[in-house]
């Protein structure tokens, strides 16, 4: 009978079973465990020389070819890129050009235009005082000073004509001296002429009203009178009838 009570060690029994197996048929498990360790190798083996293989045998130039077309189509993007930024600085540059141009115009014309309404108020300004200078000069040439005074009151306003003729000439101002000059319908206005012999015909014999210039330009005309060609004498005249 077997004491139920006591705890039945199917370990040390199974440690038992073991060690009364025959030794035959552990190396038989040993030998079996061998050729499953060698059938998972090699089959890993194969498996990899299988991927290496396929791998190798894939052809080189489907790889190969897309990656040099690839890069074909970008440098020909970017050089349609460069192509249209190197039009549009040249565009860019032709406005700028174009505009420097129209600007540098626009400061020559302005600057012109200034200088000429400066020269046409200054000649204005000075056309009206002419007739104060002429004013002065006919009193000078008319009156005579007999007595003390006279002369202090002739002195004072001629210093006045004075001061006034130093102004026009820090302004550009002029006078024409036209008397013994070859007439010149530019400068002159001929409003006499007189038959003479004394002077050559078309000579200035006489200023009348004083012409000024303003710099290179003329503010108001001088008034002259003109020597003509003299008239043939009545014994003349006559002695050329006689001959005829």
């Amino acid at each position: 009978m077997v004491d139920e009570s006591r705890p039945t060690d199917t370990s040390s029994e199974n440690f038992n079973m073991a060690e009364e197996k025959p030794m035959d048929e552990v190396e038989e498990l040993r030998v079996e465990d061998g050729a499953i360790d060698i059938d998972v190798e090699s089959a890993f083996v194969e498996s990899t020389v299988e991927e290496l293989t396929q791998e190798t045998d894939s052809p080189p130039e489907a790889t190969g070819s897309s990656e040099p077309a690839a890069n074909d189509a970008g440098m020909a993007t970017l050089q349609s890129e460069v192509n249209a930024l190197k039009a549009q600085l040249e565009d860019r540059t032709s406005q700028y050009m174009r505009i420097a141009a129209d600007f540098e115009n626009y400061r020559r014309r302005n600057s012109k235009e200034r200088d000429e309404q400066e020269v046409q108020i200054k000649r204005n300004t000075i056309t009206e005082l002419l007739p104060v200078i002429d004013n002065f000069e006919r009193a000078r040439a008319q009156i005579k000073p007999q007595t003390e005074a006279e002369m202090t009151i002739h002195k004072s306003y001629q210093s006045v004509y004075k001061q006034l003729v130093d102004c026009l000439k820090r302004l550009g101002v002029s006078a024409m001296r036209a008397e013994g000059q070859e007439f010149d319908p530019n400068l002159h206005e001929a409003v006499m002429r007189e038959p003479t012999a004394d002077h050559p015909e078309g000579t200035v014999m006489e200023e009348l009203v004083r012409g000024y210039m303003i710099g290179d330009r003329v503010l108001r005309h001088a008034m002259v009178k003109v020597a003509a060609e003299p008239e043939p004498s009545s014994g003349a005249a006559n002695d050329e009838a006689a001959d005829s």
